[in-house]
């Protein structure tokens, strides 16, 4: 069975659906991921059901259907809240799976500390919509923070288009942050962490190209790395106006 090839994917090669499945390589990193996520779903949280590894040893993993976020209209506002309550599920269901110090994460964006495990790519482009609303491609789970996560999630999914208006953006970042039910710390640290989070992709889609990594290296000279470059200085530039939408006493 050669299977369908599924198209979307930056950073995965020969990504296919076989019937109700996907099949992709197998990682070194798939086995620990596979662990996380059935830990989500044994928590409650609707994820595509690991299932494994194929006889070619590709790792298979449930197909969900639907559309990628990215490639539907702009999230509304009660869409958006519904997203970061997602993220805050994540989280929460996260903060009980003991991380284990034996294991060798490979962090593309090492993060500030590790206080649980994380998606690290809560993003449109990870998140199908259909009848179920459902995060994708979890390879590149690893230890993170709340902030350093969500700081991620809410810049993707709200300010991460360079030419939207300041003060439109503020109020979908809001939403989404509001969905979440983040606290006053993360509120007031979170402005500044956003564009220090998009820094840090560029740095590392840079540095890819630098040294010839792939498919890193390839996505910074195609345009990614313009991308990130533009929605970095964005992100700084308002970030007075993202403090103020995020203020507690608001």
């Amino acid at each position: 069975m050669t299977g369908t090839p599924l198209e979307g994917g930056n950073a995965s090669a020969e990504v296919v659906r076989i019937g109700q499945t996907v099949r992709k390589p197998w990682l070194a990193s798939s086995e620990v991921v596979q662990a996380y996520t059935s830990a989500l779903a044994g928590a409650g949280f609707d994820v595509p059901r690991p299932m494994g590894r194929d006889e070619l040893g590709r790792q298979v993993i449930e197909y969900v259907p639907g559309v990628p976020a990215m490639d539907r209209p702009p999230l509304s506002l009660a869409e958006l809240a519904h997203v970061g309550r997602m993220v805050r599920e994540i989280h929460d269901a996260s903060a009980g799976i003991p991380l284990d110090p034996s294991v060798a994460w490979d962090s593309l964006i090492p993060a500030p500390a590790q206080e649980l495990l994380c998606h690290n790519d809560l993003a449109p482009w990870n998140l199908i919509v259909g009848e179920r609303w459902v995060f994708i491609d979890w390879d590149g789970a690893a230890p993170s923070t709340r902030l350093w996560d969500l700081a991620y999630a809410a810049q993707s999914f709200t300010l991460n288009d360079a030419a939207a208006e300041p003060s439109t953006a503020a109020t979908r970042l809001d939403a989404f942050v509001d969905g979440y039910g983040a606290d006053q710390r993360l509120r007031t640290e979170l402005p500044q962490t956003m564009w220090r989070r998009t820094s840090a992709m560029y740095r590392m889609l840079k540095a890819a190209h630098a040294s010839g990594r792939e498919p890193w290296g390839s996505m910074f000279a195609s345009g990614h790395g313009r991308h990130w470059k533009d929605v970095t200085e964005y992100v700084r530039q308002h970030e007075a106006t993202w403090r103020s939408a995020l203020s507690p006493s608001r």
